[in-house]
């Protein structure tokens, strides 16, 4: 029979050699790039990505998007409000994600980054019925949208609007829907002890709000600039 060592036994630590040192020292970043390649990105994909990095955009990383689909299907979402359009790459995610009769209600000051979504979720086989387009102030158009209409949220828009954004959220959800806010680690500054501009403080009084919550279930994912997640009970 094998022996498991005693409390008191003395266990030395196996250390790493070679390729696995090397991999080990640079776990975090390894484990980020895997789970980006996990879920292949298409060419509509790619198509919009190149469209955002032209604009000077910073688009939902993969692994943040291959979430985002899982999150719309854990759901069985049939209707998805996101507030961000950009150039489409989170909304062709939600839309993989989604029933094959849902529709994605997307919101965004800039009309010209809709045409640029509207040509990639052509591009990537979606109907054009799949998608409503809302050019306007997030804040302007989200009181227009209908009362627990909606199965997910998904927040990517003006940081300083994010606590606006949760409470418009609470009234769009129905009960056992999905808010999601992205960029929440600000690129490390919302754990960062130094002073921090006000959009920071932002994020941390949205993080404790949620957190806080008797309406939601709470999770912060580690996928791309961290990944709020809640559930509305």
């Amino acid at each position: 029979m094998r022996r498991f060592p005693a409390p008191t036994d003395t266990v030395t630590p196996r250390q790493p050699r070679g390729q696995e040192r090397v991999i080990t020292g640079n776990r975090q970043t390894s484990w980020a790039a895997f789970a980006d390649a996990f879920v292949a990105e298409d060419e509509a994909l790619r198509w919009a990505r190149d469209r955002a990095h032209e604009a000077g955009l910073r688009s939902v990383t993969p692994g943040t998007g291959a979430a985002l689909r899982l999150l719309a299907a854990t759901v069985d979402a049939k209707a998805v409000a996101e507030i961000g359009t950009g150039t489409g790459v989170s909304g062709i995610h939600l839309l993989h994600g989604m029933r094959p009769d849902g529709v994605l209600t997307t919101v965004d000051p800039e009309p010209e980054r809709q045409q640029f979504a509207r040509q990639a979720f052509r591009a990537a086989g979606f109907a054009s019925n799949r998608a409503r387009f809302i050019p306007g102030r997030a804040l302007e158009v989200l009181p227009r949208l209908a009362d627990a209409g909606y199965d997910l949220v998904f927040c990517d828009g003006d940081r300083l609007e994010c606590l606006d954004y949760l409470a418009e959220s609470l009234r769009l959800l129905r009960p056992g829907g999905l808010v999601a806010f992205e960029g929440v680690f600000a690129d490390g500054r919302t754990v960062d002890s130094g002073p921090q501009p006000v959009e920071v403080s932002r994020l941390r009084e949205l993080l404790r709000a949620v957190r806080e919550s008797q309406e939601l279930v709470p999770s912060l994912l580690p996928v791309g600039d961290g990944l709020l997640c809640a559930v509305k009970r």
